[in-house]
């Protein structure tokens, strides 16, 4: 056998989004590229605000000596202190460059807060639905991955969040604006899952943290502030990038941010600065740290993904199906019409309409379809999708 048994495990399970890409390609040499509407890959549009260029631009000149050497691997001190003054100001935690360590994007970050704190069989949990790749995370760090679900809204269930905790349980992830579903968990239902991770704190005498992956945290549709979760759990920890905020997926930069409050965050940090190095990232890149640091309070159009939200959600709900609206992100998870989703999916394929099924997202009964196209992608979608809804209730 040439590879490991676990990766092919892993691969014959692997991510819907890939499988959906690579139907894409073979759909478009069949019918021409510009007839297949792909509505399955969450590779963000809009390109990088002007601040960006500019401070590119900028350090592109500069002869700094050192400027591409290794640093410090949590960062440069410099543009750790930048990141942590606006998240500071941001969520009203007092930051400082101590709590911040700079990463390769949240996946980066993901690996490394897991790499940090999983011993062999702990247990994590996930809030379905949820991206598909968090299992694999779990599950190379030497965890196991747990499922707790939500209610109709797409918020935590706190039955099933205590019922998937027990002694093992070493952490939970949460995803908000979350991927598939759009919805932000409000105040109250952080309040409440750490409600539940305190009770599990006293039962079983564990330490368990609160983890939040926040890619989306500045792609949000609602005027009500973005609820951080540092006041309601003292070993919490933020896992965020740059790949949607400010349109850098490629360029893999993010950050982790330990809660200044975690009694244990010293040693913490030291882990994630040790797991950072062995994984091989070793450090983030060094010109992105520099970029990106100075444009902290910039975003994209907000707008533009709204607008697209707007489009596409509107026109499903005309249609008949039912979904709950996306409060960011830029996704949208409808019910399928029929209970089998992968079906449901292979009937919109033939519509020339690709999306993800909801199985791939620990969720089956719904499918995922992102807005993060041209505006005649989502256009051309709408066709089909109506089509494939009179199909299935025909």
């Amino acid at each position: 056998m040439a590879i490991s048994r676990k990766v092919r495990e892993q691969m014959n399970n692997s991510s819907w989004i890939r499988r959906m890409f690579e139907e894409g390609i073979e759909l478009r040499k069949i019918h021409g590229p510009e007839n297949v509407f792909d509505l399955s890959l969450g590779n963000p549009l809009l390109e990088p605000p002007a601040e960006f260029k500019d401070q590119l631009i900028r350090l592109a000149n500069e002869n700094t000596p050192g400027t591409h050497r290794y640093m410090p691997n949590g960062g440069f001190p410099e543009v750790r202190a930048q990141v942590a003054e606006v998240l500071a100001e941001e969520s009203g935690t007092p930051f400082t460059d101590a709590e911040i360590l700079m990463t390769v994007g949240a996946a980066g970050a993901l690996n490394t807060i897991l790499r940090s704190i999983l011993d062999q069989d702990d247990e994590v949990v996930l809030i379905a639905p949820f991206f598909a790749e968090y299992v694999f995370y779990v599950e190379h760090q030497t965890g196991v991955a747990k499922h707790a679900g939500c209610d109709e809204n797409w918020l935590p269930d706190i039955a099933s969040l205590e019922a998937a905790i027990g002694q093992h349980t070493r952490a939970v992830i949460i995803n908000s604006p979350n991927n598939p579903t759009g919805v932000i968990y409000p105040e109250s239902s952080i309040a409440a899952v750490s409600e539940v991770i305190q009770r599990a704190e006293e039962k079983y005498g564990s330490e368990i943290y609160l983890i939040s992956d926040e890619p989306y945290r500045k792609l949000i549709y609602t005027e009500a502030p973005y609820p951080f979760i540092f006041k309601h759990h003292p070993r919490s920890i933020v896992a965020t990038s740059h790949s949607k905020d400010l349109g850098l997926a490629g360029e893999r930069i993010g950050y982790i941010a330990v809660n200044p409050a975690d009694t244990g965050k010293v040693d913490l940090l030291d882990a994630l600065n040790f797991s950072l190095r062995t994984l091989g990232f070793v450090n983030a890149p060094a010109l992105m740290q520099r970029v990106v640091s100075s444009i902290q309070r910039a975003t994209v159009d907000i707008g533009i993904y709204r607008a697209k939200r707007d489009l596409l959600f509107g026109s499903l709900k005309k249609i008949g199906y039912d979904c709950v609206e996306p409060d960011g992100a830029f996704y949208v998870f409808p019910k399928t019409p029929i209970p089998d989703d992968e079906e449901f999916v292979a009937q919109l394929q033939k519509e020339l309409v690709l999306v993800v099924p909801g199985i791939g997202f620990g969720t089956p009964g719904f499918f995922r379809a992102s807005y993060c196209v041209d505006d005649w992608v989502i256009e051309g979608a709408i066709h089909g999708l109506e089509e494939a809804f009179k199909q299935a209730n025909s």
